[in-house]
């Protein structure tokens, strides 16, 4: 069974959530001096992330070689295929040391270097090798409902972030970013079919169904929406947010491991 994923930073600017790591690459990127890698704790399920702002120590605990991917690489599980049985059964704990000469850089630019750093230490200590394909599989377009958006324009001076949780997706971003979120949440491509331009500022609250994904929260028990709490996403899209989720089949990028191996411990 997939481990659900508890990332212990909060709030994420909007620039990390939109570059890719090969945007990121054109920035400096410090080395690792020291990377420890090691089993985690089979009794701890929680997944987390500390990257002190401005330092050249971060740690990753508790993550599947899949998780690992997916923080590297800014994918959703949904589109990561393949690889060995243990790729989202075994977890692993890292803590690494970065070139103490530079550092890593504050904000946005020092959390796109260490998805970089990830990614090297994948391939060096994982023997990581993947490719990329296209697939036609399901998705959920992101449409105006009928009685029309219900949607606050962004002002000229709201600074652009969002913030995520078990049932809580929030702040100021363009419509494209708010698909890209709800994709993290339903374990699903979510494509922006609403032809709505600019930024919006808005909170949205529902009750996560069972089963359902929470890439940014902390876990929480599967248990469906009551009539007393919030609805269910679906339902508060359409009735926050003036918003709908239909599905429908289109492109969809995966990325594929075509090889790994269990690291030494060290």
């Amino acid at each position: 069974m997939k481990q659900t994923i508890a990332i212990l930073i909060a709030v994420f600017s909007l620039t990390a959530i939109i570059k890719t790591p090969s945007v990121f690459a054109q920035e400096a990127k410090p080395e690792l001096e020291v990377a420890s890698v090691k089993p985690s704790n089979p009794n701890d399920p929680v997944f987390g992330i500390r990257i002190p702002p401005g330092g050249n120590l971060f740690s990753i605990t508790n993550a599947t070689l899949e998780m690992l991917i997916g923080f590297a690489y800014g994918l959703p599980n949904h589109q990561i295929s393949g690889g060995p049985k243990w790729v989202d059964s075994e977890s692993f704990t890292i803590e690494a040391k970065v070139d103490s000469a530079r550092g890593l850089s504050p904000g946005n630019a020092g959390f796109g270097q260490v998805m970089l750093m990830i990614q090297s230490l994948l391939a060096d200590r994982f023997k990581l090798s993947t490719h990329k394909e296209t697939r036609i599989d399901a998705v959920y377009e992101l449409t105006v409902a009928k009685d029309g958006a219900k949607l606050k324009k962004a002002e000229a001076d709201d600074k652009l972030g969002r913030r995520i949780g078990r049932g809580l997706l929030g702040g100021t971003m363009p419509l494209p970013v708010l698909a890209a979120s709800l994709s993290q949440s339903l374990d699903r491509p979510v494509l922006d079919k609403t032809d709505l331009p600019g930024n919006y500022t808005f909170t949205l609250t529902y009750t996560p169904e069972i089963g359902q994904a929470a890439r940014f929260g902390a876990p929480a028990s599967d248990a469906p929406p009551t009539e007393s709490g919030p609805p269910s996403i679906f339902t508060a899209l359409r009735e926050q947010l003036g918003l709908e989720l239909k599905s429908a089949r289109g492109p969809v990028e995966v990325l594929v491991i075509d090889h790994a191996e269990k690291p030494d411990a060290n």
